[in-house]
């Protein structure tokens, strides 16, 4: 602050390095009136300078604040631009403005910069679409998602997991299971994350865990069944089957490296199925861990 103030003071030419420098500092010691304090006297400012105080409303909740500062930069680069069109690297920007606009459920905004997305050529960014399906499927716009995933070329694992992971939402697992089933015919690696949010509508089909089954054997294959998404989802889904062992066999399988959602599930199974002598020994292993 002592720094702050004496640069102000003196004659000292300020250089936007510097004083990007200080933005960040005031940021990261959590002084974010400081920082905007700073950032209005800012003679001049580059995508760092506005980036940095977009990402640290975001990052503290002022989603509101962050959509308007946006806005502004918005007003203020195209009015440099001759085509109109704001044009820069701004991948990381977006993410955190869409997040906002879930958190204010602002449908609207989000669907502006979607379009303003499409006339500036980020049509084929494979992680701003990923990240706009995304955003549509927390607000329950399947519409809004099933666009920009079929505009989308070259689609990779994390668009076709953030597909699926609306339908999931939604609940509607038959669709799950079909575009699922699309992606590996496509020939898209599957993650742990995919396989997540399949097993959660493989535990939901009337077929006493025969696609489950078939997952589960997908998962072997690709050597990610003891992933804890994985193994968590494998236990939920067979103890809603009332599968209760081979629930545990695959609970056991990763020894001591599980997390709590992996122990919750195996509880569950058990209190489910009336095992509660077993329902009591995990507990007693819960706390001996």
């Amino acid at each position: 602050m002592e720094l702050d103030a004496h640069l102000n003071q003196s004659s000292f030419r300020h250089h936007l390095p510097l004083l990007n420098r200080l933005l960040i500092m005031y940021l990261s010691c959590g002084f974010i009136e400081n920082a905007h304090q700073l950032f209005d006297r800012m003679p001049i400012k580059d995508l760092n300078s506005w980036a940095a105080m977009i990402f640290a409303y975001v990052d503290e909740e002022k989603y509101e604040e962050a959509i308007h500062l946006f806005i502004k930069m918005q007003h203020i680069y195209q009015y440099h631009c001759n085509e109109g069109i704001l044009k820069f690297p701004v991948s990381w920007i977006v993410v955190c403005i869409l997040q906002a606009c879930v958190s204010t459920m602002n449908l609207e905004f989000g669907r502006q910069i979607h379009g303003w997305l499409m006339k500036a050529g980020y049509s084929n960014d494979l992680f701003l679409s990923s990240t706009l399906v995304s955003f549509y499927g927390k607000l329950g716009c399947l519409e809004g998602a099933d666009f920009v995933f079929d505009q989308t070329s070259g689609r990779n694992t994390v668009v076709w997991t953030a597909y699926i992971a609306n339908y999931c939402k939604e609940e509607r697992f038959d669709e799950v299971i079909g575009v699922f089933k699309e992606m590996g015919r496509e020939g898209v690696k599957k993650n742990s994350f995919t396989f997540s949010s399949v097993l959660k509508a493989c535990g939901k089909l009337r077929d006493d865990g025969y696609c489950g089954r078939q997952v589960h054997a997908n998962t072997i294959k690709l050597g990610v069944n003891l992933k804890s998404y994985v193994q968590c989802g494998l236990v939920d889904m067979y103890g809603k089957f009332g599968l209760v062992r081979d629930a545990r066999r695959v609970f056991e399988m990763n020894g001591v490296k599980k997390n709590a959602a992996c122990w919750n599930a195996m509880l569950n199974a058990y209190i489910q199925h009336g095992c509660c002598i077993e329902a009591v020994k995990l507990e007693c292993q819960v706390f001996l861990c």
